[in-house]
């Protein structure tokens, strides 16, 4: 089996520096033996956090123009080194076989991933709601389930949207399906924060979550989409 030769993992984050502590260093210790960098995209106006807050050599710190996830991914990915560009939260935490599902599973053939994801949490619902990340459905390529692709690839589907500021994601899974891209969702769980769902009801988020995919497949102006999304649900 021929693996890749190298990874670039890109954080997009906008004031997540006590996430950013816990995240990095899990990264670099499972990252141990894999030829890894690791790119924290911070947005304009994020609190201040700098390459002497993490003292390895693989973690660098970019700070983008503007604030926009799209925007900061984007330009993350212009710099990367890595064969393989891997899109992670910075409030998502990675299983530790993380870089070594990534190698095969495209070096079995596969140009792109997703991860399942599990929530820190034991609530029943949320359960129900990782259940369904471990196969495709109508929210498949969401960020939290941390999309990982071939760097050429990721170019010649010209990277994210800029103007997409909430659907980035979702509008880049669509053509990459239109295009045909091979890839695939690997069952290993990342963990993902259960903040929103903590901080609003689990109904709520769910019909949030819901009404943004049905809107964005509609056509519904980016701008508009990010705003209603903001009156819906407390994110802090």
């Amino acid at each position: 089996m021929v693996l890749v030769k190298s990874i670039s993992v890109i954080i997009p984050a906008h004031n997540e520096r006590d996430n950013l502590f816990v995240l990095v260093p899990h990264l670099v210790a499972i990252s141990q033996g894999f030829n890894v960098e690791i790119i924290i995209a911070l947005s304009a106006e994020s609190q201040s956090i700098s390459a002497k807050d993490f003292r390895w050599n693989e973690v660098s710190i970019l700070r983008c123009a503007k604030k926009g996830r799209a925007v900061q991914m984007n330009q993350a990915a212009k710099s990367a080194m890595g064969d393989i560009l891997v899109f992670l939260h910075a409030d998502v935490l990675p299983p530790l076989s993380f870089f070594k599902n990534i190698q095969e599973t495209v070096a079995s053939g596969m140009d792109a991933g997703f991860f399942s994801y599990t929530f820190d949490s034991d609530n029943f619902w949320l359960k129900i709601n990782a259940h369904f990340t471990k196969s495709d459905g109508i929210f498949t390529g969401g960020g939290d389930q941390c999309l990982f692709i071939k760097k050429y690839v990721f170019e010649i589907l010209g990277a994210f949207d800029e103007d997409q500021v909430l659907m980035e994601d979702f509008e880049f899974f669509k053509r990459m399906k239109k295009a045909k891209t091979p890839y695939t969702i690997v069952n290993n769980d990342l963990i993902v924060s259960a903040r929103k769902y903590q901080n609003n009801s689990y109904l709520k988020v769910n019909l949030c979550n819901l009404l943004m995919v049905v809107l964005f497949k509609c056509g519904y102006k980016p701008e508009k989409l990010k705003t209603l999304y903001g009156r819906m649900l407390k994110t802090t």
